[in-house]
């Protein structure tokens, strides 16, 4: 299983989940009790202290033999106050883009991954009328962060914020929330507005969507439509003459005659209480492309477990799945691993993404033998035994 010339092979990451110290964004005020949400069983903190740490981490995923690396920067650090641009934070996300490109790594760069600054979130957040006008402002302000960059990603997962746009949902064992259609509305509006910054910058502008494979079982299948309808299709319909689409999958969801099914007792679970299924991403990649019908990256796949071998396994799956759209003449033409590190899991640091391991008290990096195998499959440009 061979990949096209120039198919890019890295990770990601996320600023809230890596950086720690993000005190001025929505998301740390929830931990602490500051703004409604349900509780967490810890705060982020220091997380994994990469916001100065962030020159190891990406020179061991360049010495791995990967070639991108996909991060966010943190609109609460550069818009900390209303209309008040941090040159010192705009400086700080150009010395991590330039320490990228001396190490050999493309950066993609995220401009929001999930967090507010915590002054929009307080006027009303994605709900606003105003929203969409200030993330364009803000995507406007941080284009000196992305001289040197290609690919921006706007939003990341807009179908998850729409999700998340109630601070008191609550996420069942089965399937998600239908999200807020406003919210939805706003966020389209959000992303064309700064597609159309980002490509007068000379860049090359998408959103990235979490899709979810769903199956429906024999006589349901109008109900998997109608339920991917408003959870999926519309924002991968939005990607429509974007540069490209992102997809971000980890397993599947089943479909009966009234909604989401349970995961058969006798189904392998992840950390996070996901069905172990790695053929989820081909099936968000084929679904991405016959809507959007734009170039594809898989800008986040992977597998939350402390058994190394079977993330090793999973990513193989997954690989698989990637090569067979590739072999139907799909546009695919990037993977990135969700997570080149351990990392900060929205309430919790117990499910294991990463690729690196980290000491919680001395941050001490430990790469863990995932990350040489797919360094490994990044250079020869193939799939290699474990």
């Amino acid at each position: 299983m061979t990949f096209p010339s120039g198919f890019l092979w890295g990770a990601s990451t996320a600023a809230h989940q890596i950086e720690g110290g993000n005190v001025n964004s929505d998301w740390w005020q929830r931990e602490w009790g500051h703004l409604p949400g349900a509780s967490v069983e810890s705060p982020s903190g220091d997380a994994a202290d990469s916001y100065h740490r962030y020159p190891e981490d990406m020179a061991l995923l360049a010495a791995a033999g990967l070639d991108t690396y996909r991060f966010s920067i943190e609109w609460a650090r550069i818009e900390p106050e209303d209309g008040w641009i941090s040159r010192a934070a705009i400086d700080h996300y150009r010395r991590m883009v330039a320490t990228a490109l001396e190490l050999g790594l493309q950066p993609m760069i995220t401009l929001h991954h999930f967090t507010n600054p915590v002054w929009f979130a307080r006027d009303g957040g994605w709900h606003s009328d105003a929203a969409a006008e200030r993330f364009a402002r803000y995507a406007e302000a941080a284009l000196p962060a992305l001289e040197d960059v290609d690919l921006v990603c706007t939003i990341n997962e807009p179908n998850m914020v729409s999700v998340l746009a109630d601070p008191e949902v609550g996420f069942p064992s089965i399937g998600l929330p239908p999200g807020v259609p406003a919210v939805t509305e706003t966020l389209v509006d959000a992303h064309r507005r700064a597609v159309q910054i980002v490509r007068g910058a000379g860049k090359r502008a998408g959103w990235s969507v979490a899709t979810q494979a769903y199956q429906p079982v024999p006589g349901a299948e109008a109900v998997a439509a109608a339920y991917g309808a408003s959870r999926e299709d519309v924002f991968l319909d939005a990607a429509t003459g974007d540069d490209w689409v992102g997809v971000q999958a980890y397993t599947r969801t089943r479909i009966g005659p009234d909604g989401p099914l349970p995961i058969d007792d006798a189904a392998e679970r992840t950390l996070t209480g996901w069905e172990y299924y790695p053929s989820a991403v081909g099936e968000g990649i084929r679904n991405a492309w016959a809507r959007a019908g734009v170039p594809v990256y898989v800008t986040e796949n992977g597998i939350a477990t402390a058994d190394d071998d079977r993330r090793i396994d999973y990513t193989r799956g997954a690989l698989e799945a990637v090569a067979s759209c590739i072999d139907d003449g799909i546009d695919v033409r990037g993977y990135l691993h969700w997570s080149a590190l351990d990392n900060y899991e929205w309430g919790s640091y117990r499910p294991t993404f990463g690729l690196v391991a980290w000491d919680r008290d001395t941050f001490e990096r430990h790469p863990k033998p995932s990350l040489a195998w797919l360094g490994e499959v990044a250079r020869a440009n193939t799939l290699v035994p474990a």
